[in-house]
């Protein structure tokens, strides 16, 4: 009966899933591999020469299947890295993107240069990553993250307590800033921070089959322009943000122009700066309120 080696599986999932197009093949075959044989990723290669059990290529090969089949990895482990982070994801909540952690980034970048304890609002915050990432990378705040799906936020909950920072992240079901209560909760905040949906509806029929099939449409789609959830955000921003605040959106690559349009348009606004991700495509928004 032949041998299969850690070292011998890898090869061949990668070489599997680079004919089937998968993404990111060999990362996607160390991710299902750590997986299976519970081991951190760097283990594999410490154990390149472990013959690997019958039972456990039997669910392997199971998880393999499917991921050739396009279902994304991350739902099949259970989990992703954001930021450095362990975060838990499954079908209710979007999968976090490497180009999310720049607004991640910006955003634990601009709460460090201030003083005394800051206050930050997330809306739809979906699995919870960037509230997770923001309450790891800044001392002393005080987080209220919002999404309007129940089950997104319940994964959300589950990444508070794996990461015990439950004192720091208070989660809300709710519409936007509407779960956010005067006298209960903070409402004024130093930054409110949003990758909310913003895929267009022609934008959406497009989408890989991987995303469009088996990640919530919801937490995609956001009408025609894709820019519904963005006006609902601005035309409430301004009640929401200290003066000396800023907002921080994460968009899509061709939305810029629009975004920073709709942003001079509330007029609250002093400074209103785009940043490009590492594909050069527009990415972060930020705008600093007028004090």
């Amino acid at each position: 009966m032949e041998k299969w080696t850690i070292q011998k599986l890898l090869g061949w999932i990668t070489d599997y899933f680079g004919d089937k197009g998968v993404d990111s093949p060999r990362l996607s075959g160390e991710m299902l591999l750590s997986y299976v044989l519970g081991l951190q990723r760097i283990e594999l290669y410490v154990h390149f020469d472990q013959v690997v059990s019958g039972d456990k290529l039997k669910v392997l090969h199971e998880l393999v299947k499917r991921g050739g089949e396009h279902e994304p990895v991350a739902y099949l482990v259970g989990r992703t890295e954001f930021y450095s982070l362990e975060i838990k994801v499954n079908r209710d909540c979007l999968i976090p993107r490497p180009e999310t952690e720049l607004l991640a980034e910006r955003g634990i970048e601009f709460l460090r240069k201030r003083q005394g304890r800051q206050y930050v609002c997330d809306l739809c915050t979906g699995s919870g990553c960037v509230a997770v990432a923001v309450a790891k990378g800044v001392k002393d705040v005080g987080i209220i993250a919002t999404d309007i799906c129940d089950a997104a936020l319940s994964v959300a909950a589950d990444n508070v307590a794996h990461h015990e920072i439950g004192t720091v992240i208070k989660l809300l079901c709710g519409d936007l800033f509407a779960p956010v209560i005067e006298g209960l909760d903070e409402t004024r905040f130093d930054l409110i921070i949003s990758n909310p949906p913003y895929i267009s509806a022609s934008e959406y029929e497009t989408l890989d089959k991987n995303v469009r099939e088996y990640e919530p449409k919801k937490a995609l789609h956001a009408g025609e322009e894709g820019l519904d959830v963005y006006r609902r955000i601005i035309e409430g921003v301004d009640v929401h943000l200290k003066d000396d605040g800023a907002l921080m959106l994460e968009i899509g690559y061709a939305q810029g122009k629009a975004i920073k349009d709709l942003l001079k348009g509330a007029g609250c606004f002093s400074e209103i700066i785009i940043e490009k991700d590492f594909q050069n495509n527009d990415r972060v928004v930020t705008a600093k309120k007028k004090i």
